[in-house]
């Protein structure tokens, strides 16, 4: 049984734990919050044992085996580090960092202690997202020509809210664009091309961003991200016998259909029981009861080739935080 420490128990902690209490190899035995009535709150709605005011008190403590990284983007390195540093392996949210430094840290420190580290992509280990993969494998849709994707939604104009805050690392492309941008990234590896554009809130993050890539073989994608319009939050992956339509909203999609020059083909469901946090977890658990320290389907080094990509989208479109 792998044991499960939360780190930051808000919104994502709690859609997450929700999952997290289908495993039958993993159970819920720590939380840990500055604010200690959110603590117990969350603690009472999990059924957890042990609750801390503090993230070094539940590191310190020898009540769980993996730590969930929940807190905002900016404390991602800070938790990560300290979690490492105390023998604890780490599910970090995304995007795992903000910037290629930090990363850096963070895995050449999971790497020297031997300890798990994986930043929660959850999208790469849906059943969908794995057809999705075996399809394009069996050559259904022939060599891949173009990818479109798109993930947006109207976010309340709060300006010292997460998404807006630069202090926070706000902005459309790291909280929702990473999604297109990891989808491009998994199925055709790092682009050899990439140009972006951006419109800015008046905070100075971005309101929408639209990022257009390249690779060696031709193959391009069209990916935009915005917090200011609800978008229809579909994929498409356009190859030379056709394409694959991921239905919304298609980072956590449960229907793929085939259209080829005819038309519509075939569809494949995946309805179940699970938000889709629950498939995350499962790779987590295996790892480490196994003693990997990198998921072999997101490596470490997967995660530095996106977050150089996202690093490229962001100076070209002029985003740089305050602390950075």
């Amino acid at each position: 049984m792998i044991r499960w420490g939360i780190l930051g128990p808000g919104k994502i902690a709690r859609k997450f734990c929700d999952d997290l209490t289908m495993s039958a190899d993993a159970l819920i035995t720590a939380v840990a919050s500055r604010d200690i009535d959110r603590a117990k709150a969350f603690a009472k709605t999990y059924d957890v044992e042990h609750i801390y005011e503090s993230y070094e008190d539940m590191l310190r403590a020898d009540t769980c085996d993996v730590v969930y990284i929940a807190t905002p983007h900016t404390f991602h390195h800070d938790h990560t580090l300290l979690s490492l540093r105390h023998g604890k392996h780490v599910l970090c949210e995304k995007p795992i960092a903000i910037n290629s430094v930090e990363l850096s840290d963070m895995v050449s420190l999971a790497r020297e202690q031997k300890l798990f580290l994986m930043e929660a992509i959850w999208t790469e280990f849906l059943p969908s997202i794995t057809q999705l993969k075996y399809l394009i494998e069996d050559g259904v849709i022939g060599d891949i020509k173009m990818i479109e994707a798109n993930f947006g939604f109207c976010a309340p104009e709060v300006l010292d809210g997460r998404l807006y805050n630069p202090d926070l690392a706000g902005g459309a492309l790291l909280d929702i664009g990473i999604y297109p941008v990891y989808l491009a990234h998994t199925l055709l590896g790092a682009p050899t091309t990439i140009k972006s554009l951006s419109s800015m809130t008046e905070t100075g993050v971005d309101a929408s961003t639209t990022v257009q890539m390249e690779w060696a073989d031709g193959a391009m994608a069209v990916l935009y991200s915005t917090i200011v319009a609800q978008t229809d939050t579909t994929a498409k992956i356009y190859g030379t016998d056709g394409y694959l339509l991921l239905h919304t909203r298609w980072h956590e999609t449960k229907k793929i259909s085939y259209y080829n020059a005819e038309g519509f083909v075939e569809s494949w469901e995946f309805p179940d029981e699970y938000r889709g946090y629950y498939y995350e977890i499962q790779e987590v658990n295996k790892c480490i009861s196994e003693g990997l320290i990198e998921s072999p389907s997101l490596p470490l080094d997967f995660s530095i080739s996106l977050m150089k990509t996202m690093e490229e989208i962001r100076s070209q479109i002029g985003l740089k935080y305050p602390f950075e």
